[in-house]
C-alpha cells in the first residue's frame, strides 16, 4: 500500500497533495495519471484515490472509495520529559508512533536539561513514522508543559508515575492487565524530583517500576508502549 497523508479528506472531493508528497509520488514511486493511491488524514480514515494529475510540485487526487477501519480500543499517552538531544526524543516518538500511542505530552521537569522543543519537526517525525507503519489514527502530540501545570490537569482514571527512586513501586505490566487506557509519566535524565514525586502520588498516580535496569528516558518510553501493546492487544 502506498500511502499518503493529506487534511480535510471527503469522499468524492479533489485534494491537492503537499509538495512533499507530490514528490515523493512523482520523483519517487514515478507514479502516472490513473494510477491509485491510499490516502489518511491521520484522524482515523483511510480513502483511495486516483491520481488525476501527478507533478512533483503539485498533484491531483480524487477521492473514490472510503475504506473501512477498525476503531482502536486502547489509548496510551505518555508524558515524557524531552531529552537534551533532540535526536534521542525524536527515536523515542518514532518508534513509539510505530507501536500505536495515542497521545504524547513533552514536560517540563524541574532536573529536565531541555525547556522547549520544535512542535513541527516532531510532527514531520511522527507523519512519517505513522505512514511508515500504516497507522490513520495518528498520535496527539501535546504542547509541552510544566510537570505542576500537567499534573493539575489530568484527568485519566489510570495514571502511574516511573521513577527511580528506591522506595516501593508496582511492575508497570501488572498494573495495566485488564486496562484499555493508562497514562505513564517518565521523567528526564536526572529522574523526577522527590517533591514531583510526593505530588504525582497525592494526585492518585501510582509509582512504578519498568524493571530492574536504569532506562534512558527515551528507552523507558519506547519499553513502555511495548509492554502496554503487549499486554492489551486482545483487550
Amino acid at each position: 500500500m502506498q500511502l499518503f497523508f493529506c487534511e480535510n479528506l471527503a469522499l468524492n472531493t479533489e485534494v491537492i497533495l503537499s509538495q512533499e508528497e507530490s514528490f515523493h509520488a512523482a520523483q519517487v514511486l514515478r507514479m502516472r495519471s490513473g494510477d491509485f493511491i491510499h490516502l489518511t488524514d491521520g484522524l482515523g480514515h483511510l480513502f483511495k484515490g486516483e491520481l488525476l494529475k501527478v507533478d512533483s510540485k503539485k498533484s491531483l487526487v480524487r477521492l473514490v472509495e472510503e475504506l473501512p477501519l477498525k476503531p482502536a480500543t486502547t489509548h496510551l499517552h505518555i508524558a515524557i520529559a524531552p531529552t537534551k538531544n533532540i535526536d534521542r526524543f525524536e527515536w523515542f516518538l518514532e518508534k513509539a508512533t510505530e507501536m500505536g500511542i495515542a497521545e504524547i505530552t513533552p514536560l517540563m521537569c524541574r532536573y529536565s536539561e531541555r525547556k522547549e522543543i520544535k512542535p513541527e519537526r516532531l510532527n514531520k517525525v511522527i507523519v512519517a513514522a505513522a505512514k511508515q507503519s500504516h497507522h490513520f489514527k495518528f498520535p496527539r502530540l501535546n504542547p509541552i508543559l510544566k510537570f505542576e501545570e500537567f499534573i493539575n490537569s489530568s484527568t485519566s482514571e489510570n495514571k502511574y508515575i516511573a521513577h527511580c527512586e528506591s522506595s516501593e513501586k508496582n511492575d508497570f505490566g501488572k498494573s495495566i492487565i485488564g486496562k484499555k487506557s493508562s497514562l505513564l509519566l517518565i521523567g528526564p535524565e536526572g529522574d523526577f524530583s522527590e517533591q514531583e514525586i510526593q505530588l504525582a502520588i497525592s494526585n492518585n498516580y501510582l509509582p512504578v517500576s519498568l524493571g530492574e535496569s536504569r532506562l534512558r528516558t527515551e528507552t523507558a518510553g519506547v519499553y513502555a508502549c511495548a509492554v502496554f501493546n503487549a499486554l492489551t492487544n486482545n483487550l
